[in-house]
């Protein structure tokens, strides 16, 4: 089975709503996995929207990327700039890397316009992740 993980610079927001993206596309069809330069705990608005698409990352965990420098993986997905500058050598082996840099929303503080970012976020990586599991997988 192919092994994607998906890296953000803190595994909170981006990069967790691509694992649930990813994971519904490819059930059967691959492994994913995220994790971040730095870990940082699962940011509850991300959880939320996610949830209000139908998909639950609440279980999902923040992992560091050295956490996974064993495993060989299939694709290295980058969602974010720092995390493709800073994205260890350790998985430039035989992966595919593929990037893409999405808007932080978490960057957001003003409340008018939280729900709005976060969900602008969700809709662009889920887009992403439709386009690639039909490039890669079909």
């Amino acid at each position: 089975m192919k092994k994607i993980i998906v890296l953000c610079t803190g595994n909170s927001c981006r990069s967790q709503m691509a694992e649930g993206y990813l994971k519904k596309y490819l059930r059967n069809k691959a492994e994913v996995f995220s994790a971040g330069t730095k870990n940082h705990h699962i940011n509850q608005k991300a959880v939320e929207i996610m949830m209000d698409d139908g998909i639950d990352i609440s279980s999902q965990t923040s992992n560091n990327v050295l956490e996974y420098s064993n495993i060989n993986f299939d694709y290295v997905i980058t969602v974010c700039d720092n995390a493709n500058e800073t994205c260890p050598t350790i998985f430039a082996k035989k992966a595919v890397r593929i990037h893409h840099n999405f808007f932080d929303p978490s960057s957001i503080l003003d409340k008018n316009i939280i729900d709005i970012s976060f969900k602008k976020c969700r809709e662009e990586i889920k887009k992403f992740c439709l386009i690639f599991s039909e490039k890669y997988f079909n």
